[in-house]
């Protein structure tokens, strides 16, 4: 689920970055120190919405850069537990599939593929052994979160699981819905 939250912190500006335009340069840094952080209290930062207070410039003796005190918006992703979301598969490897679910990447274990023994085609693909259903990269499917884990601001994983009804790959779902099974 995708949330405003509000985010102060002390943003130093080396000196070769300052400029006329304090807006400006404070964005610059706050994008390139946040987004795509994460942690539990903000959640995965996709994007800063707005800078809403700028305190004014303090210089410390012997450190060129200037800081200043901030206070913005972020957009921010908190991935739920048992949350449904959509995504499309980004990578294969031996262990499963990473699925890009907008600002990460969630691994689906392939214990939990399909109701199939799975086996890997390279890094190309994972068929089922019995049902010979095929999941590759670029294939867009549904799958349900089953946990979330926050390892440090830059570590933020999350696992998957397409086995239960209604989950599982797009095209598998609309191939099951037209044969009524």
């Amino acid at each position: 689920m995708f949330y405003e939250v509000q985010i102060y912190d002390v943003v130093r500006v080396p000196p070769n970055e300052i400029t006329d335009n304090v807006n400006e340069m404070i964005e610059k840094i706050l994008l390139n120190n946040y987004v795509g952080m994460g942690g539990k209290e903000y959640g995965i930062i996709v994007t800063i919405k707005s800078i809403d207070e700028i305190s004014e410039g303090i210089m410390v003796f012997e450190d060129g850069g200037v800081y200043y005190k901030v206070k913005f918006t972020a957009i921010s992703y908190f991935p739920n537990i048992s949350e449904l979301t959509y995504g499309f598969v980004s990578s294969i490897t031996e262990f499963g599939a990473f699925i890009n679910i907008g600002p990460i990447d969630a691994l689906v274990h392939i214990s939990q593929i399909m109701d199939d023994e799975v086996s890997v085609s390279g890094r190309e693909a994972l068929i089922g052994k019995n049902s010979r259903k095929v999941l590759k990269v670029n294939d867009m499917v549904k799958a349900r979160i089953v946990t979330v884990s926050y390892k440090g601001v830059s570590n933020v994983r999350i696992a998957m699981t397409m086995k239960q009804p209604g989950l599982g790959k797009l095209e598998w779902l609309e191939q099951k819905k037209k044969s009524g099974k």
